[in-house]
């Protein structure tokens, strides 16, 4: 995962949740990349990026993690002032 600066970014909390939550759950931690840039409205995406074979693990099973991991991380966001959409994209 490239290193990113906590000052500079708009929503520091939720990327740092978010980036936990998917290297706790991923076999290959490193391979981990979340990025940011604006969505639709005033939201903006989270995109998570995993390694080869970890997307599955990710999304979960009828997409259940991901939903869990979409409500945590939109919590996270609220100490930020935000509203954050979160995308699993496949790398």
């Amino acid at each position: 995962m490239s290193e990113f600066d906590a000052n500079t970014l708009e929503a520091p909390v939720a990327i740092a949740v978010l980036t936990h939550i998917v290297r706790s759950i991923v076999d290959d931690a490193e391979a981990v990349n979340v990025s940011s840039g604006p969505g639709k409205g005033d939201k903006i995406l989270l995109e998570v990026r995993v390694g080869p074979g970890d997307l599955g693990r990710v999304i979960g099973r009828r997409g259940r993690t991901a939903q869990s991991i979409r409500t945590v991380v939109r919590a996270a966001a609220a100490n930020d002032d935000v509203d954050v959409d979160v995308d699993f994209v496949d790398a």
